[in-house]
């Protein structure tokens, strides 16, 4: 019985070391994710991005947070997070398009509520199975 015990013990130290979720934070290049193909394509809807700034003349509409997550398994980590640094901000150009901007300003990175101000940098959070971006931005019109 005191066998088993010890070997139960061992398969579920084993076993749940493994479970444990890894959390890698990345700073990456806002250039490279905004350069790629996809990025070309898909953010073209006459809306401009500002990385923590903000041009004079702008009116504010209103802020917004995109907060997404994208399925990392198999991909490296910097792969998942230029794609799911590009579905955030698909979601601030949506967001900008239906309140009528032609702009989303002062885009900080915004993980877990924590602001993190960069003109060339975003935060990713990479695990074995996911890669979350947040970002929050002002959401405003340019003359």
């Amino acid at each position: 019985m005191g066998r088993l015990v010890a070997i139960s013990s061992l398969l579920l130290a084993l076993f749940s070391s493994f479970c444990w979720a890894r959390d890698t934070t990345h700073y990456l290049p806002i250039s490279e994710a905004m350069n790629t193909a996809d990025a070309k394509a898909k953010l073209n809807a006459g809306v401009t991005f500002h990385f923590a700034s903000t041009p004079k003349g702008a009116k504010l509409i209103t802020s917004a947070v995109a907060n997404r997550k994208t399925n990392a398994f198999g991909k490296s980590d910097e792969k998942a997070c230029k794609w799911v640094f590009l579905s955030a901000m698909i979601a601030l150009q949506d967001r900008a398009v239906k309140e009528g901007a032609n702009a989303v300003t002062n885009i900080v990175s915004y993980y877990k509520k924590n602001e993190r101000s960069s003109k060339e940098e975003y935060e990713c959070h990479a695990g074995a199975i996911m890669a979350g971006v947040a970002l929050k931005g002002d959401i405003v019109k340019l003359k």
